[in-house]
């Protein structure tokens, strides 16, 4: 019987602003032999964030390109293009990541992004997610992972995690529960993607 031959391990690289717990729940996956990745980059806009010194406890090397230090906003974005497309990556993962990517960079990359968002998008798209559902009242909250579009929040969705609103939950209590769900559906969904097993037909995604 002949041999089955391992699917190549797909190259990522992630995008972070912050403290990076999504990126370490997607670093922990890959340890564990969940996700067939390699991590080759983080890049990040923040040169004081969190994220950073997680990628480095994994030898990942972070590229920093410093939002602040950027008088005219297109050269940051250009730079990013550039570096990305310098690194060939497979798959991008926006973890926590707070700019909007450039039309440029998602053309550059169709259905190779992967976003997470706190919220059950459609709703609430955009920043402060989790207190605009707490401050208009919804009984079920929860988090998406999707592929991004050229639109804010509005590519099609793979995996979603939903939080039901206990009576007298605060604001807080519910953007850790959102926040426990990211940590499960976003390294689901780059296993998908990197297992081959995602398709869109119709912006609708189907796991295979």
């Amino acid at each position: 019987m002949a041999s089955l031959i391992p699917k190549p391990r797909k190259k990522l690289v992630f995008l972070a602003s912050g403290r990076g717990s999504n990126l370490e729940a997607v670093l922990q996956a890959i340890q564990k032999g969940k996700i067939p990745a390699n991590p080759a980059f983080l890049v990040t806009d923040n040169p004081e964030a969190p994220s950073i010194r997680i990628a480095a406890r994994q030898n990942i090397p972070a590229k920093i390109l410093d939002w602040k230090s950027y008088p005219k906003k297109e050269e940051y974005h250009r730079e990013l293009l550039e570096f990305l497309q310098e690194s060939s990556p497979d798959l991008i993962v926006a973890c926590g990541y707070m700019r909007i990517l450039k039309p440029e960079i998602i053309r550059a990359f169709p259905n190779r992004i992967i976003n997470i968002h706190p919220s059950l998008l459609p709703s609430f798209p955009g920043l402060h997610a989790q207190n605009q559902a707490f401050e208009y009242g919804v009984k079920i909250a929860g988090c998406t992972a999707h592929f991004v579009d050229e639109g804010v929040d509005s590519g099609p969705i793979i995996l979603q995690g939903v939080v039901k609103i206990e009576e007298g939950m605060t604001e807080r209590e519910l953007t850790l529960a959102i926040l426990k769900e990211e940590h499960k559906i976003l390294p689901l969904a780059v296993q998908h993607f990197c297992e081959d097993r995602l398709s869109i037909k119709d912006r609708k995604v189907s796991i295979l």
